[in-house]
């Protein structure tokens, strides 16, 4: 029994060994997080954990300071990349097939640069799903795994060594896996065009009753000059009752709606305005940087 969980440790312990100098500590304005070479020169780290502004430093387990700049950045997937005068730093091969619930998974993440591990299990597996800023995630993968503040940003990996994906925090700080899938899909758009598109209308809206059936609606508090929203038709005051021909399910179903995909797509919305009832079609657009 003991020999077992002596191999055991020395397997993970080695696993860990094997991909620590991929990992690397993120530095920007205030805020420390986790990242990983994803090509050479080129850093994956969470988005969330990243400053809006300032100076960006990469430290490597041989706790050499590099500059870095960034690249680009999709909130809608907490992925971002950084560019880093680094290309010494083994990239990582984002190849581990899916977990089964109970494997054994690890954390890993850097502090100076440092290996930073937890261990634990895959807690849950699911199908893909939306983010509440309308990422499109290829799978739901939780671990029942620690995960520092500073880790985030860091590696999933199975008991091999192989990387599922970039850990970081979900809702109420349970460690979620953005698949390796995703981020191998996210990396390589930000690498090529510097931000992934979001789909825009230009208003503001706020969710409101509808008078009669007693359903949920979305009344426009505001249109911006010359955006989809304006161009459509809307106005102050108009209560949006139908998205496409299927009842409205509130603002942020809306913004979840509003992925890259969506960008030039027509939708017809039923409106209500001044107690009768109209349609305007609008073309969602693409959300300016920034």
């Amino acid at each position: 029994m003991l020999d077992s969980l002596q191999s055991l440790s020395d397997a993970i312990a080695a696993a860990v060994a094997r991909a620590a100098p991929s990992v690397v500590t993120v530095r920007s304005h205030r805020a420390l997080s986790s990242g990983f070479a994803w090509r050479p020169g080129v850093i994956v780290t969470a988005d969330e954990a990243l400053a809006e502004e300032g100076e960006i430093a990469v430290v490597a387990q041989d706790g050499a300071v590099a500059p870095a700049t960034l690249v680009g950045r999709d909130p809608s997937t907490d992925v971002a990349l950084v560019r880093v005068a680094r290309e010494d730093l083994p990239a990582v091969a984002l190849d581990a097939p899916a977990p089964a619930v109970g494997a054994l998974a690890l954390t890993l993440g850097a502090s100076d640069g440092a290996p930073v591990a937890a261990l634990g299990c895959v807690a849950h597996v699911g199908p893909a799903w939306r983010s509440l800023r309308g990422g499109e995630i290829a799978a739901r993968i939780e671990l029942a795994a620690g995960l520092r503040g500073a880790s985030e940003g860091g590696l999933a990996l199975d008991a091999s060594g192989r990387a599922l994906g970039m850990a970081v925090f979900g809702p109420r700080r349970r460690t979620l896996v953005i698949p390796a899938a995703t981020v191998e899909r996210v990396a390589a758009h930000l690498l090529r065009h510097g931000r992934v598109a979001r789909g825009y209308l230009g208003l503001k809206l706020q969710p409101a009753r509808l008078d009669g059936d007693g359903g949920i609606g979305a009344m426009v508090m505001g249109v911006e000059a010359g955006g989809p929203g304006a161009l459509a038709g809307l106005h102050q005051g108009d209560v949006i009752a139908a998205w496409d021909g299927q009842p409205f399910d509130g603002v942020a179903a809306i913004l979840r709606d509003l992925g890259p995909e969506s960008v030039g797509r027509r939708v017809t919305l039923a409106v209500r305005r001044g107690g009768g009832a109209t349609e305007c079609v609008l073309v969602i657009g693409e959300r300016p940087a920034g």
